[in-house]
């Protein structure tokens, strides 16, 4: 006989849940950005209502938050119906409603639509791996690790830590192995990068980390600015964000 879970227990993984919904161009928790303006569950129902930072942001992206968090909300045991509500943005009719009735991208805007955005969440989580394997990296050379030698680096040299874990499921979303023997310096399609191009390819994932770390740190800004409260709601930057 199963036990009823308490709605305390219900609302904390629904929070748990939002928290692994990501902006796919900050490649950060939507929960930890503080675009999760208020949470609330009532008799298995929930509902989210999200802002950003900008009336403006891309419709894109803003569309596969609020799918993405409409798909982790109604996967929590204890839900049975989702509402997912964006908030003070110039799509949000379009985006609640065509969420709201699982119509897609191209059935929530229609001719303003070019196609769905699998393509364009996989060029994101490309850019989130190339960040992580960076972050990967330097952690390998502050122990000892010369740049050419980590051509040779696998997984199992990786100690635990955030940028292992982080690395590691960035990996596997985009279809990367992740045994303990695989090669740590991949490309996209997973091959081994020869030796002779990791300094210049290691160059290159430092841009894409800086980039989208300098990203995460200005829509942070744009949002406590629209919205004071949200300040409360950030978590703390990454170590190596602040300098950005």
């Amino acid at each position: 006989m199963s036990v009823p879970l308490l709605q305390a227990d219900v609302l904390s993984a629904v929070t748990a849940a939002l928290s692994t919904v990501r902006d796919p161009e900050l490649d950060e928790s939507i929960v930890d950005l503080g675009f999760v303006r208020q949470t609330s569950v009532v008799d298995g129902h929930a509902e989210v209502r999200l802002r950003l930072p900008t009336y403006f942001c891309a419709p894109n992206f803003a569309y596969l938050m609020v799918a993405d968090a409409y798909d982790a909300v109604s996967s929590v045991p204890g839900i049975h119906t989702t509402t997912v509500l964006l908030e003070d943005h110039m799509n949000s009719a379009e985006i609640n409603a065509g969420v709201a009735s699982r119509a897609g991208f191209v059935g929530s805007f229609g001719p303003e639509a070019t196609g769905e955005l699998d393509d364009l969440r996989l060029t994101f989580q490309r850019k989130a791996h190339t960040a992580c394997l960076e972050r990967a990296c330097q952690l390998l050379i502050a122990a000892g690790w010369s740049v050419d030698g980590l051509a040779s680096a696998h997984l199992s040299d990786l100690p635990k830590s955030e940028q292992r874990s982080s690395l590691l499921r960035r990996r596997g979303d985009i279809g990367l192995s992740v045994a303990e023997d695989a090669a740590l310096f991949v490309d996209d399609c997973g091959e081994p990068v020869p030796a002779e191009q990791v300094p210049m390819r290691l160059r290159f994932a430092r841009a894409v980390r800086v980039s989208i770390d300098g990203n995460a740190h200005f829509c942070r800004g744009l949002l406590t600015t629209r919205y004071p409260d949200a300040v409360a709601d950030q978590k703390p930057l990454r170590p190596g964000q602040e300098a950005i």
